[in-house]
C-alpha cells in the first residue's frame, strides 16, 4: 500500500505539472444565447437538403429559408424608411412593436433583401450574359484563342487553353466557356497525338478559378456587394491571387498526365466534322483581334482605373489632373464610365455591334437574312433571369441572417476562441459547397454570414478583401456529383465519374486549399491597412 501511495503521488504530481504546462483555453461566455446559431443551422440544413436531395430550385430554397429565419427571429419591426438599416446593423428585436403579424413582416423583410440585391447586381448579370453570347456567336472568343495559340505556339497548347479559360470565364459563365472550348481541346489533342486530359483539366481548372474569384461573374460580385468591397478592388485582388493558382493548375495537370492515361472517347454532340470545321476556319471569317478583346478588357480597365485612382489618392500620391476628388471634372467622367453598370453596358454594346457586323458579312456572303439579335439574346437573358432570381433570393437570405443576430453570436465565440475570420469564412463556404454542390449558393451564404460578423471590416487588422478571397476559394472546394459543373465537364469531356473524382475533384480542392493559405499569409505579410 505505501508503494502504491507513492506511485499515486507521483502520478498526481505529473498531472499537475502537465496541466500547468498546457495553454490556457478561452472560456466561452454562457450568457450569450445560441438560439440564432440554431436558427442558422436549421436554415442551412433546409437549403442543403432541399437543393441536394429534393432537387428544389435554389431560388425557392433560399427565399423560403429567408422567410423561415425571419419567422424564428421575431418579433420583427415594421418596415419603414428609418429602420431599413436593419440589414446593416442589428437592433434589439425584443424591444420592437409591430402591428402586422410576424409572418407578413418576415415576407416583407425578405422581399426587401431580394429587391436590394437584384437591383444592385441584376443588370450586371444580364449584361455579362449578353457579352458571353455575342462573343461566342461572333467568333470573338475563338479569335482570342487563335491569337493566344499563335503567340505561344502549338507546343504550349495547354497554356493557351488555360489562358483562354482564365480570360473568358471573367465575363462569361463557366458552363458557357467549357461548351466553347471543349471542341478546341479535342482538336488540339488530335493535333498533338494525345494529352487530352492535360488540355481539358488546364482549361477547366483555370476557368473555375476566375469564375469564382473575379467579378463580374455573379458569385464574386455578390460577395463584394455584401462585404461592401469596391468592385475594382475585388477585381484586382481576384486577378492577382488567381495568377499563381493558374500556374499551380498547370503543374497539377502535368502530374495527372504522368499518372493517368485516359482515352479521348466519342462524345455526343461533338462530331469529327465539327472539329475539322473549327480547325479549317480562316482568320478572315473571324472578327478583328482588337475588337475581340474589347468586351473583356473594357470593363476591367474602366472599373479598376477608378479604384486605382482612389487608392493612389488615399496614399497621398499627386495625380495632378487625375486627382480622385469630386471637384475634378475628369475624375467625375471617369467615375461615370467606371461604374460597373455603365462599364458592362459599354462592353455589351461593343460585343453586340461586333456580332451584328459579323452576321452582316455572313449574310452578304451567303445571300441570306436570317439573323435576329433579339432572338439570339433570348436564351442568355432567360438564363440570366434565373441567376438573378437565385442571387436575389440569396441576398434576402443573407439579409435575414444579419437581422437574426447570428453574426454577433459567431463573432463573440470566434473572438473568444481566437479564430481567424479568413479561415472561418473559407470553412463555412467550403462546407456549404460540398454539401449542396452550387458554388454560387455557397458564396452567397458564406458572404451573407460573414457580412454580419465583420460589418464594414473596419475592426479587422487587415483589409476585408482577404475575407472576400477566402469565401471565393471556399466555393471551389471538392466539386463532385451534386455539382452541375461536375456533370458539364464529365458529359462533354467523356471522362467517367471515377476519372472525374480522381482528377477534377482533386484539382479544385488543391486550388481551394492553396488559395486560403495564400489569403492567410496575405493578412500577415500584406494586411493593406
Amino acid at each position: 500500500m505505501p508503494e502504491n501511495k507513492f506511485c499515486l503521488d507521483q502520478v498526481s504530481e505529473r498531472i499537475v505539472r502537465w496541466e500547468s504546462s498546457m495553454p490556457e483555453i478561452p472560456i466561452v461566455d454562457n450568457d450569450v444565447s445560441l438560439f440564432p446559431v440554431w436558427v442558422l443551422a436549421l436554415s442551412v440544413f433546409w437549403v442543403v437538403i432541399s437543393i441536394a436531395k429534393w432537387k428544389l430550385h435554389p431560388f425557392l430554397a433560399l427565399i423560403s429559408a429567408a422567410i423561415f429565419v425571419g419567422l424564428l427571429s421575431g418579433p420583427l419591426p415594421e418596415k419603414t424608411i428609418e429602420n431599413t438599416g436593419l440589414f446593416e446593423k442589428r437592433v434589439n428585436l425584443n424591444e420592437t412593436d409591430a402591428n402586422n403579424s410576424n409572418l407578413t413582416l418576415a415576407v416583407k423583410w425578405s422581399l426587401l433583401g431580394f429587391g436590394n440585391t437584384a437591383g444592385g447586381i441584376g443588370l450586371i448579370i444580364a449584361l455579362a450574359a449578353i457579352v458571353g453570347t455575342c462573343m461566342m456567336k461572333s467568333g470573338a472568343a475563338e479569335r482570342i484563342v487563335r491569337h493566344l495559340l499563335a503567340l505561344f505556339g502549338e507546343k504550349r497548347a495547354g497554356l493557351v487553353l488555360l489562358l483562354s479559360g482564365f480570360l473568358l470565364s471573367i465575363p462569361v459563365f463557366f458552363d458557357t466557356v467549357f461548351f466553347l472550348l471543349i471542341p478546341l481541346a479535342r482538336a488540339m489533342a488530335i493535333r498533338a497525338g494525345g494529352r487530352y486530359l492535360y488540355f481539358v483539366m488546364a482549361m477547366a481548372g483555370a476557368g473555375a478559378i476566375t469564375h469564382s474569384m473575379v467579378p463580374p461573374t455573379p458569385g464574386p460580385l455578390m460577395i463584394a456587394t455584401l462585404l461592401k468591397i469596391e468592385f475594382g478592388n475585388a477585381m484586382v485582388a481576384g486577378l492577382l491571387v488567381s495568377l499563381p493558382l493558374a500556374a499551380l493548375v498547370l503543374w497539377v495537370c502535368r502530374q495527372f498526365e504522368n499518372k493517368y492515361s485516359f482515352p479521348m472517347r466519342d462524345v455526343g454532340g461533338i462530331k469529327n466534322s465539327e472539329l475539322e470545321k473549327t480547325l479549317s476556319k480562316n482568320l478572315s471569317e473571324l472578327p478583328p483581334l482588337v475588337f475581340s478583346y474589347l468586351p473583356i478588357l473594357l470593363p476591367v480597365v474602366l472599373i479598376t482605373l477608378v479604384s486605382l485612382l482612389k487608392l493612389l489618392e488615399e496614399l497621398g500620391v499627386n495625380l495632378f489632373f487625375l486627382r480622385a476628388t469630386l471637384d475634378n471634372g475628369i475624375f467625375r467622367i471617369l467615375s461615370f464610365f467606371g461604374d460597373p453598370n455603365i462599364a458592362m453596358s459599354i462592353a455589351a454594346l461593343v460585343s453586340a455591334l461586333l456580332l451584328v457586323s459579323q452576321e452582316k458579312k455572313v449574310s452578304a456572303a451567303e445571300s441570306g437574312t436570317g439573323f435576329s439579335l433579339s432572338k439570339t439574346l433570348e436564351s442568355p437573358l432567360f438564363t440570366a433571369g434565373s441567376i438573378i432570381l437565385i442571387t436575389g433570393a440569396g441576398g434576402a437570405y443573407g439579409g435575414m441572417i444579419r437581422l437574426s443576430g447570428v453574426g454577433e453570436v459567431i463573432s463573440h465565440y470566434a473572438s473568444q476562441l481566437n479564430l481567424s475570420y479568413v479561415l472561418l469564412a473559407w470553412g463555412i463556404t467550403a462546407f456549404i459547397r460540398i454539401a449542396q454542390g452550387s458554388a454560387t449558393v455557397a458564396m452567397i451564404t458564406g458572404a451573407g454570414l460573414m457580412s454580419t460578423i465583420i460589418g464594414d471590416g473596419s475592426s479587422l487588422s487587415y483589409h476585408p478583401v482577404y475575407v472576400f478571397l477566402a469565401i471565393g476559394f471556399g466555393s471551389i472546394t471538392l466539386s463532385w456529383m451534386n455539382d452541375s459543373g461536375f456533370w458539364v465537364v464529365q458529359k462533354l469531356s467523356g471522362f467517367t465519374e471515377r476519372e472525374m473524382l480522381r482528377t477534377w475533384s482533386t484539382l479544385l480542392t488543391v486550388i481551394s486549399v492553396s488559395g486560403v493559405i495564400i489569403s492567410l499569409l496575405g493578412t500577415i505579410l500584406l494586411p493593406l491597412r
